[in-house]
C-alpha cells in the first residue's frame, strides 16, 4: 500500500513537473489548442497569437483544391547557327572538301527546350507565369494536372517584373485560383508551393515567410517575398499559396548553392500589370524623371531631414516631369501622391504604378522645408541610364588633388560647362578613396553651394572645414551623385 502511494505521488509529480516545464519553455501553440486561453497563466508576458493560427490546416485538402489550377509549361527554342568553314593559309585546302562533307551533315538548327510553371487565373484559359520562362520561345506548350496538353501563346510580357500572360483554347471552363493579398502577408507565416521542379511533375512544397520586402538586383522593381519552401529550377512561374488557398505571389528566383532561399514576386505587382498585359500586350508606366540614390544617415544629417525617411533626388531630366515642377537636384522625396515615401526603392514603384497623365502632389524636404509640388506624370518610354549610388567618409586631409577645368581639358573630355574642379587624383587609403572619390569626377557642388573653381573650392572647403557631414554633388560621366563625407 506504500508503495502504491509512492508510485502515485511520482506520477503527480512528475506530470506538475511538465506543466512547470510547459510554462517555463513557452510551448503556447501546444496548451493553448489544448486549453484555450483560459489555461495561459494570466501573468505571462508571451503575446496572443491571432485567433485562427494555431487552428490545424488540413494542406492535402488545400492542395486538391489547387492543384489542378496550376499548370506545367514546356517551351521549344529553336537556335539557328552556320557551320564552321575551316580555311587554310595556302589557299585552297585539300581537306576542305573532306570538312565540307562533315560538316555538312551537322544540323544547322537545333531545339532548346525548358520547363517551368504557372496557373490559371480565369476558367477561359489565361495563365500567370514568368516572363523568362517564355521568353524567345517558339513554341509554347502546357500540360494540365489531368496531363491534357494544350498549346499556348503569349498575350503580353513584362520583362521588368518578369511576368508574362499567356492563353490556351481549352474549349471548357478550366478551374482558376484565388488571388489573395500579399500586402497582408507577414513574417513567419506558413506557405505553400507548387510548381514543376527539374520537370518532375506537379510537387508541392511548403515552408514559411521568411522575409518581405526583398532587392535582390533583378530590375528596378525588386519588392520579393522570401520563403524557405523549397523552391527549384522549374518552379519558375508557379503559384505561392497561403494557407487560405489564395495566390500571394509567383516563385520566381533561387540563390545558386543558397538552400532554403527563394524568392516570389507579391501577387500584389501581377494585380497591377494583369489588365494591360491583357489589354495591350504589354505594361506602360508612369514617369517622374528623376534620378535618385539612397539616403544614407551622414546625407539626412547634412540636408537636415529629420525622420532620415525618403529618396534623395541626384539630378532630374531635362525637359521631365520633375524639373518643369521644379524639383531640384538635393531635394528629398518624402511622399508622393499621398504615400510616405521610406526610402529609394519605395519611390519607382509607386510612380511606376502612376496612370500617365494623372496629377499628384509630390512632398521634398528642401533647406529643411516640407514643400508641396504639384506635377503631372509623364508616359515612361524606355528604360533610364544607371546611376551610381555612392557614399563614404572623408576627414579635414582630402587625399585627392583637384585642377580648374581648362578649355583643353573641357574639350578632350567632353565636359560641357567648365564651373566645377576636376578631380586628377586620389591618393590610395586615403578618406577620399575610402569615400568612392574617382579620377575624373567632377565637383560641381559642396554643401548644396556651387564650386566655380579651384578658388572657390579652397574658400567653400575652408568653410565647411567644422562641419560634421559635408556633402559633395559630383558629375560622373553623364550622371551626377551625392557623397556624403563625414568629417573624423
Amino acid at each position: 500500500m506504500i508503495r502504491k502511494s509512492k508510485v502515485v505521488v511520482l506520477v503527480l509529480a512528475a506530470v506538475a513537473a511538465g506543466f512547470v516545464l510547459s510554462a517555463g519553455f513557452n510551448l503556447s501553440p501546444l496548451s493553448d489548442a489544448f486549453l484555450g486561453e483560459k489555461g495561459r497563466d494570466a501573468g505571462s508576458a508571451a503575446p496572443v497569437p491571432t485567433p485562427g493560427r494555431l487552428l490545424p490546416v488540413d494542406i492535402p485538402s488545400l492542395v486538391k483544391g489547387t492543384s489542378p489550377s496550376v499548370v506545367n509549361i514546356s517551351t521549344t527554342q529553336v537556335v539557328r547557327f552556320s557551320r564552321p568553314r575551316m580555311r587554310s593559309p595556302f589557299g585552297r585546302d585539300p581537306f576542305e572538301d573532306f570538312f565540307d562533307n562533315f560538316f555538312g551533315n551537322i544540323p544547322r538548327e537545333q531545339k532548346r527546350r525548358s520547363l517551368g510553371s504557372g496557373f490559371l487565373v480565369s476558367g477561359d484559359g489565361y495563365i500567370l507565369t514568368n516572363n523568362h520562362v517564355v521568353e524567345k520561345a517558339d513554341e509554347i506548350t502546357v500540360t494540365l494536372l489531368d496531363k491534357e496538353d494544350y498549346k499556348a501563346e503569349v498575350v503580353g510580357t513584362d520583362p521588368k517584373t518578369d511576368i508574362a500572360l499567356i492563353k490556351i483554347k481549352p474549349g471548357k471552363t478550366l478551374p482558376y485560383v484565388r488571388l489573395g493579398d500579399s500586402e497582408g502577408l507577414e513574417i513567419g507565416e506558413w506557405v505553400v508551393a507548387i510548381g514543376n521542379p527539374f520537370g518532375l511533375g506537379h510537387t508541392v512544397t511548403a515552408g514559411i515567410v521568411s522575409a518581405k520586402g526583398r532587392v535582390i538586383g533583378s530590375g528596378p522593381y525588386d519588392d520579393f517575398i522570401q520563403t524557405d519552401a523549397s523552391i527549384n529550377p522549374g518552379n519558375s512561374g508557379g503559384p505561392l499559396f497561403n494557407l487560405k488557398g489564395e495566390v500571394v505571389g509567383i516563385n520566381t528566383a533561387i540563390i545558386q548553392g543558397g538552400q532554403g532561399i527563394g524568392f516570389a514576386t507579391p501577387i500584389q505587382m501581377a494585380k497591377a500589370v494583369l489588365g494591360q498585359l491583357k489589354e495591350k500586350g504589354k505594361v506602360t508606366r508612369g514617369w517622374l524623371g528623376v534620378y535618385i540614390q539612397k539616403l544614407t544617415p551622414d546625407m539626412a544629417e547634412s540636408l537636415k531631414v529629420p525622420e532620415g525617411k525618403g529618396a534623395l533626388v541626384a539630378d532630374v531630366t531635362k525637359g521631365g516631369p520633375a524639373e518643369k515642377a521644379g524639383i531640384r537636384s538635393g531635394d528629398v522625396i518624402v511622399r508622393f501622391d499621398g504615400k510616405e515615401v521610406e526610402d529609394q526603392h519605395e519611390l519607382p514603384q509607386v510612380v511606376a504604378s502612376t496612370s500617365p497623365g494623372k496629377k499628384v502632389q509630390v512632398t521634398v524636404v528642401r533647406d529643411t522645408k516640407r514643400i508641396e509640388i504639384p506635377l503631372t506624370i509623364a508616359e515612361m518610354e524606355g528604360e533610364e541610364p544607371a546611376r551610381s549610388k555612392e557614399g563614404g567618409d572623408l576627414s579635414k586631409g582630402l587625399g585627392l588633388t583637384v585642377q580648374a577645368i581648362t578649355p583643353e581639358i573641357a574639350r578632350h573630355m567632353g565636359i560641357e560647362s567648365r564651373q566645377g574642379v576636376l578631380v586628377t587624383s586620389v591618393e590610395s587609403g586615403s578618406p577620399a578613396e575610402d569615400a568612392g572619390f574617382r579620377e575624373g569626377d567632377i565637383i560641381r557642388q559642396i554643401n548644396r553651394e556651387p564650386v566655380k573653381d579651384t578658388g572657390e573650392f579652397q574658400r567653400v572647403m575652408k568653410k565647411v572645414k567644422d562641419d560634421k557631414t559635408v556633402l559633395f554633388l559630383v558629375e560622373r560621366g553623364e550622371g551626377r551623385i551625392f557623397l556624403a563625407v563625414k568629417n573624423r
